[in-house]
C-alpha cells in the first residue's frame, strides 16, 4: 500500500502533542466527572433495577423497545437471551423502588400485549454501594492492565519502551472517554471491556513499530536517532494501516448494523482503533525521544554517543 514513503512523522510531534493534550485533558474532565456525579453512568454504576420477564410467545426486542419508550422508559436497557421468549428490562433510576417498577412494566406489557402473558423470573435491585464498588474495580482493572503492559515492554524491550508504551495507552483508553463524555454517552461495564480490549490492541500496535526501531537501532551506525525512528515508521506504516483499515471494516459494520445492544461498545472499539493507530505513530515513539535526546549523536542501546561499537 506504501512503498519506500519517507514521511517525517517527528517533525510534527509538537502539533501531534498539543491535539493529544488537549484530548487528554478532555477525558480527564471526563473522569472527574465520573465522582462528582455529571458523567452519564449505566445502571452497573449508577445503580436501578434489574427485571427478567418470561413471555408464552417469543417477543421482538424492538417492539419492545418501542413500546417502553412511548410510556416514559426511553432509558430502559433491554437484553435478549438465546430464548426468544425471555427478556430483561434494566432501568437506571429505581423511579420509587422495585416493586412499583416492576408492577409499571407488568401492566405495560399487559396493555398493550394482551396475547403474549408473562411471568417475572426475577427482579433485583443494584443500589449504589454495589454501583460504587464496580466503578472501583473498573478502574483497578484499568490500572492493573497499564502496569501489566509496562512490565511486559520492560521485559520484551526496554524499561523506556514500556513507559512509552504505558502513556500511548493511558493516552487511547483516555481520550476515547473524553470522546464519548462529548457524545454523552454512557459509561457501562461493556464500554470499560471495550476499553481494556482496546488496551491490547493498541499494546500490539505500538509493539510492531518499537520492534522495527530496536532491530533498526542494533544495525545503527552514523544514524541520528530521530531519522532512525522516522523510516522504522515508514517501513511498518503499510502493515499499520492495512491492518487498521481491515479492523475497521469490520468493527464499521457492527457500528451501523449490529444493532442497539452492542452499538456503544462497538463504537468505542471503533474510535479506539483510530486513536491506538494514531498514538503507535505519532505518540509512542515520539516519546522514545526524552530517553534518547535529540539530533544526530543520539547513541544506540548500551552506546555512548560518538562512541562505535566494539571501540
Amino acid at each position: 500500500m506504501f512503498r519506500a514513503t519517507k514521511i517525517d512523522f517527528l517533525g510534527i510531534r509538537k502539533y501531534t502533542f498539543t491535539i493529544s493534550a488537549i484530548m487528554v485533558l478532555i477525558g480527564l474532565v471526563a473522569v472527574a466527572a465520573i465522582p462528582l456525579g455529571r458523567a452519564r453512568m449505566g445502571i452497573d454504576f449508577a445503580g436501578g433495577v434489574a427485571v427478567q420477564f418470561r413471555f408464552s410467545k417469543p417477543v421482538a426486542i424492538n417492539n419492545v423497545r418501542t413500546i417502553l419508550s412511548e410510556n416514559n422508559f426511553k432509558d430502559a436497557n433491554l437484553q435478549q437471551f438465546a430464548e426468544p421468549d425471555m427478556l430483561l428490562v434494566r432501568l437506571k433510576t429505581s423511579r420509587g423502588g422495585l416493586r412499583e417498577v416492576t408492577k409499571a412494566l407488568g401492566d405495560i406489557f399487559t396493555k398493550t400485549m394482551p396475547s403474549n402473558t408473562f411471568k417475572i423470573d426475577s427482579s433485583t435491585e443494584i443500589g449504589p454501594t454495589v454501583g460504587k464498588k464496580l466503578q472501583l474495580d473498573a478502574l483497578k482493572a484499568i490500572g492493573i492492565a497499564l502496569l501489566g503492559i509496562l512490565f511486559y515492554v520492560a521485559w520484551r524491550f526496554e524499561f523506556r519502551f514500556g513507559v512509552a508504551a504505558v502513556v500511548a495507552t493511558f493516552h487511547d483508553v483516555i481520550v476515547v472517554m473524553g470522546l464519548f463524555y462529548l457524545m454523552h454517552k454512557e459509561m457501562t461495564l461493556l464500554i470499560i471491556t471495550a476499553l481494556l480490549s482496546l488496551a491490547g490492541y493498541s499494546l500490539s500496535d505500538s509493539v510492531v513499530v518499537f520492534d522495527r526501531i530496536r532491530e533498526n537501532l542494533r544495525g545503527q551506525k552514523k544514524e541520528g536517532f530521530i531519522p532512525l525512528v522516522n523510516r522504522s515508521i515508514n517501513e511498518v506504516l503499510s502493515r499499520t494501516v492495512v491492518t487498521s483499515l481491515t479492523t475497521l471494516l469490520v468493527l464499521a459494520a457492527l457500528v451501523f448494523f449490529g444493532g442497539h445492544v452492542i452499538h456503544d461498545f462497538s463504537l468505542a472499539l471503533f474510535l479506539g482503533v483510530i486513536v491506538g493507530t494514531y498514538s503507535s505513530i505519532f505518540i509512542a515513539s515520539p516519546l522514545l525521544l526524552f530517553w534518547k535526546g535529540k539530533g544526530k549523536g543520539a547513541a544506540a542501546p548500551g552506546q555512548k554517543a560518538g562512541v562505535k561499537k566494539g571501540a
